[in-house]
């Protein structure tokens, strides 16, 4: 994974999205979002960026579970799912987080669908 992305620890996700840590869990169990443990205590993380800003405010990238749902299907953990995402991909010329977050989902998806 890019040692230049930013983290949130789940509070933290939670105090920007103004919900409950325990909806955060949800949103991991059911796969709207990934988490990753990192750092010397393992602490579970998110990245920041799949963060957006939405019409009510900051919300998860809609695209992302879907995304997710493929990655899983080629057999892809969360660590694994959050260093794809998170790592620039040469035909994107960008990571493909970053593409999802410029609206370019079917190109990501495409990608995504070829690891399986």
């Amino acid at each position: 994974m890019t040692d230049d992305t930013d983290w949130l620890t789940v509070p933290d996700f939670a105090e920007v999205l103004g919900i409950t840590p325990s909806q955060v869990r949800e949103l991991i169990r059911e796969g709207h979002v990934l988490a990753v443990r990192r750092g010397e205590r393992q602490v579970m993380q998110i990245p920041a960026g799949v963060i957006v800003d939405g019409e009510d405010g900051p919300e998860v990238l809609a695209t992302l579970r879907g995304t997710l749902t493929l990655l899983r299907d080629a057999g892809f953990d969360d660590a694994e799912s959050a260093d794809w995402l998170l790592h620039e991909e040469a035909e994107l010329g960008m990571t493909p987080l970053a593409a999802l977050r410029e609206g370019r989902r079917a190109h990501v998806r495409r990608i995504a669908q070829s690891l399986l």
